[in-house]
């Protein structure tokens, strides 16, 4: 697929496991959208083939869509509508929908169910575009950033939905910019870039593909010569970032770096504020393919 001279999916060829949560990532303008709305059939594409639940999403759309559901990003509801009238209208459109009631309060609609979508925080305004996916009981579900402005509480009951869908053999297609949801909930990852796949995986072979582990610090402020004797120490997979007035550090470690580090503390009287060590997670991964941080 391409905009002019600009290529936003270059020959990318993947493949989605039915009754799966399988995440798709990429930074921004890595061509994830245009990949997933050719699977949804709003875009055609330019060359090669695409087939969903074995049909052809344009060829064989009128079969495809009472199979799939699709949760938009943003948008998707008239600004005036009452959340409750939405889900009931999108329900009727269904042969054996979900009972919207039980969606309602299972997602935390109950208590919003007379507002109208305008006035609708932002979590509030995903969790019904959640449910509007989700009402016509789909075999696959294409879900865009789901926990988008959420608190921690709607977030995690998202997240044990989703779950059980894919225990109950619905198929569900991710997107998200939140590292740590992608890592929770995916069966299986593909990571894309510039319209190409840079690497697919479960999350556990993604992230212990090093051979080291991943140490983790937060430290007071340091002086430069502090901070030149810790780079040394930890060479040049060294990242460092200043938040907060701390000072915080990630690096590759194994035994030898940790003893020196523990030296380093004592010569120069530091005492972090938080030590971890770990395997690297999914965002390391990711920005080492990528070069980019996934912005929102």
């Amino acid at each position: 697929m391409t905009y002019g001279e600009k290529v936003a999916v270059d020959d990318l060829s993947l493949v989605v496991e039915r009754g799966t949560i399988t995440s798709v990532l990429g930074p921004n303008g890595a061509g994830k959208t245009t990949t997933l709305e050719t699977c949804e059939g709003f875009r055609r594409p330019q060359r090669g083939r695409v087939r969903v639940l074995g049909l052809d999403p344009q060829g064989d759309r009128r079969a495809l869509l009472p199979r799939i559901g699709v949760m938009l990003q943003s948008g998707g509801a008239w600004s005036g509508v009452r959340a409750s009238e939405m889900l009931d209208h999108v329900a009727r459109l269904h042969a054996h929908p979900l009972d919207p009631a039980m969606l309602s309060e299972r997602l935390g609609l109950a208590e919003c169910g007379r507002t109208p979508y305008r006035r609708l925080s932002g979590g509030q305004q995903q969790r019904l575009g959640l449910a509007l996916a989700l009402v016509g009981r789909p075999e696959l579900v294409f879900v865009d950033e789901p926990t988008a402005g959420m608190d921690p509480q709607a977030r995690r009951s998202t997240w044990e939905l989703l779950e059980e869908l894919r225990s109950d053999g619905v198929t569900v297609v991710l997107t998200t910019h939140h590292m740590d949801e992608a890592e929770r909930l995916s069966d299986w990852v593909h990571i894309i870039d510039r319209g190409s796949l840079v690497a697919s995986g479960t999350p556990s072979e993604l992230t212990r593909s090093a051979a080291r582990a991943r140490l983790r610090m937060s430290l007071p402020a340091l002086d430069d010569a502090a901070r030149s004797e810790l780079g040394a120490i930890l060479g040049e997979g060294m990242e460092v970032s200043v938040r907060d007035g701390m000072v915080h550090v990630a690096a590759p470690a194994d035994g030898a770096t940790l003893a020196a580090v523990a030296r380093w503390y004592e010569h120069h009287e530091v005492l972090p504020v938080s030590l971890t060590l770990g395997q690297r997670t999914l965002e390391d991964v990711f920005l080492e393919l990528t070069g980019r941080e996934m912005s929102a």
